[in-house]
């Protein structure tokens, strides 16, 4: 089950780090997903899988919600062209939404992997030995 609490600290570390990221272009961005889906996988826990999830949703997070907003503008937008246009500006919407969608996922793969290096440090991951497993969330 995806601790959502974790991929959305990490999205937003990540968010907040590529802003001051911003000063070092490309370098700066790169050290904010790492960093942030090192976060979502840590609080997450539970190993290797769970941490990759976890990382890779809060990476990707800022992609979806961003194509999502996008593809609604352009959904209504058509609508002033009447059904036909909204029909033809809604499947593009779609279309945007689904590569949107896609890239983002692609471009996260740094925080997936931080996140399962995250996932695999965290001391309360219940499949460690002699743990009991305290995240309930």
């Amino acid at each position: 089950m995806t601790n959502w609490r974790a991929v959305l600290v990490g999205f937003l570390v990540a968010t907040v780090l590529g802003l001051f990221g911003l000063a070092l272009p490309g370098l700066g961005q790169l050290a904010a997903g790492l960093i942030g889906g090192f976060v979502a996988g840590y609080m997450a826990g539970g190993g290797l899988g769970r941490g990759f999830w976890h990382g890779l949703l809060a990476g990707a997070l800022g992609g979806i919600v961003g194509g999502l907003l996008i593809a609604l503008v352009v959904g209504v937008a058509g609508w002033a062209g009447g059904p036909i246009g909204g029909a033809i500006t809604g499947i593009a919407g779609l279309g945007i939404f689904a590569i949107a969608v896609l890239v983002s996922f692609i471009m996260a793969i740094e925080s997936a992997i931080a996140g399962a290096v995250g996932g695999v440090l965290n001391p309360d991951r219940p499949d460690r030995p002699g743990r009991g497993g305290r995240n309930t969330y």
